[in-house]
């Protein structure tokens, strides 16, 4: 690579202090990125939409004096509007829609922070999968091995930062696409507490409350970096997050406590968790224990058999709403002009009743309490991050016929994971393992409600103890 060639060897805050220093540019750094992305984009298809005018532009114009001030960053292809900048969902059905009028105040945050956004990363269609394979834009491939999955929905986002075009991207979680795509490519992903990031102005919230927005990172106090630059209500939010007792990013390395952290690898749906899966999480858990930690294995007593089918009700009549949501058409779509599964789950959410509705999110409140009462006697729930290592492309194919086995083939992937969207809990993974051909294997991380503070301090002492920024996919190294 030419130019700033030390790019890599710095996480976002690394890039940061450096453009503070003096030692390099902003307008350095962008090249540096956008030289990454055409040289390696090819190869897995992260990037779908070129914004580089656009970062120039942002440059030019002067950057705040925010943490992140002239850092590369890139957007997911949903949820965070850009004003000014087309956003196709991932769907061929929205690819003409106008493009917003405004910034989301999410948006509007990232640049206060200094960000300069260059780009859109790729997503399936309307965030409907933990893959990355819209037929709008292709498959997304996992830079770790092009023939397997990059993780959805945020898979370009992860793909990318994987990659090394940036050190780390923009991404949102509704059943996982946050920490999914994050444990596929080798990554830091937290799905932050329900509302801890506003929806404003567009949402008041998102999925019936399932979804999040924030980033996938190389580091452990990016994140928390960014959490902070983002973190708060917006006026008119339905609800608010607690809020921290002090910024995130003091967490890192602080406080040597002992913690109680409860360990299982019993999925709430009974999905099996393959070998890989259960040795990194024991590895993982002794390895809290030598940290100082009282770990202990406890299965959460909730109501297993209700967290995917609590789910499918939510996502089911969302997905109605969405398709219906096109700023021109003035009508949903034909079945030709949306992906199969989306169709199909849409279907079946014209037949979810308002009273079932109800009864999913009462549901899913149930569930958060009853993790709230576990949470009385174990500040974290470590948890495998996936069943499975990455699967081959094409094998959660959102062109199949059968909706229910499309969605049995997502939660045996990543049964872990939506548990915690449904209880609006901060959850976040660590690619703290490796399999014996090199793809990383991750574990999960839970704190109660509004507790983003503790998984920080524990996961930086993981990061310390077993670092990983360092391990490159074959594609870079």
């Amino acid at each position: 690579m030419r130019g700033f060639a030390d790019f890599e060897h710095y996480d976002a805050l690394g890039l940061a202090e450096l453009v503070q220093l003096g030692k390099v540019t902003p307008a350095e750094l962008l090249d540096a990125a956008i030289e990454r992305v055409e040289a390696r984009n090819p190869r897995v298809n992260a990037v779908v939409m070129r914004l580089y005018d656009y970062g120039r532009q942002a440059i030019a114009d002067g950057l705040p004096d925010g943490p992140f001030r002239g850092l590369p960053f890139l957007m997911k292809d949903l949820t965070a509007s850009i004003a000014g900048v087309p956003m196709t969902r991932g769907s061929r059905f929205f690819s003409d829609a106008p493009p917003p009028a405004a910034d989301s105040e999410h948006v509007r945050r990232l640049k206060r922070a200094g960000l300069v956004i260059f780009g859109r990363t790729n997503t399936c269609e309307l965030g409907l999968s933990l893959t990355c394979e819209p037929r709008l834009y292709g498959p997304t491939k996992n830079p770790w091995d092009p023939t397997r999955i990059s993780g959805g929905s945020s898979g370009g986002a992860a793909a990318a930062v994987g990659a090394r075009m940036v050190p780390m991207a923009h991404a949102t979680d509704g059943f996982g696409s946050i920490r999914a795509p994050a444990a596929c490519c080798g990554l830091v992903g937290l799905k932050p507490t329900r509302a801890r990031n506003t929806m404003a102005p567009y949402l008041g919230e998102g999925l019936g409350g399932l979804s999040a927005e924030h980033a996938v990172t190389l580091t452990v106090r990016d994140s928390a970096a960014l959490l902070d630059a983002t973190a708060g209500s917006a006026p008119g939010d339905p609800y608010a997050a607690p809020a921290p007792t002090r910024p995130y990013l003091q967490e890192i390395g602080a406080g040597r406590e002992a913690l109680r952290i409860a360990y299982t690898s019993q999925a709430p749906n009974g999905a099996k968790v393959e070998a890989e899966s259960l040795r990194v999480l024991a590895e993982t858990a002794s390895l809290c224990a030598d940290l100082g930690h009282r770990v202990e294995e406890a299965d959460p007593e909730i109501d297993r058999a209700a967290v995917v089918p609590s789910f499918i009700t939510i996502v089911a009549a969302n997905t109605v709403v969405n398709l219906a949501s096109h700023p021109t058409a003035g009508r949903p779509p034909r079945p030709d002009e949306v992906e199969t599964i989306t169709w199909g789950t849409a279907k079946r959410g014209e037949n979810v009743s308002a009273a079932d509705y109800v009864r999913a999110t009462q549901t899913a409140h149930r569930l958060g309490r009853q993790m709230a009462v576990f949470h009385e006697r174990w500040d974290v729930l470590l948890t495998p991050a996936l069943a499975t290592l990455p699967p081959k492309l094409g094998w959660i194919d959102m062109m199949m016929d059968d909706v229910d086995e499309y969605w049995r083939r997502v939660f045996a992937f990543s049964p872990f994971t939506v548990w915690f969207n449904l209880t609006g809990q901060p959850a976040i993974v660590l690619p703290i393992g490796r399999a014996p051909d090199g793809l990383p294997v991750a574990v999960q991380l839970v704190a109660r409600g509004g507790d983003e503070a503790t998984l920080f301090r524990l996961a930086s002492q993981l990061e310390a103890a077993r670092p990983w920024r360092d391990k490159k996919p074959p594609l870079v190294a």
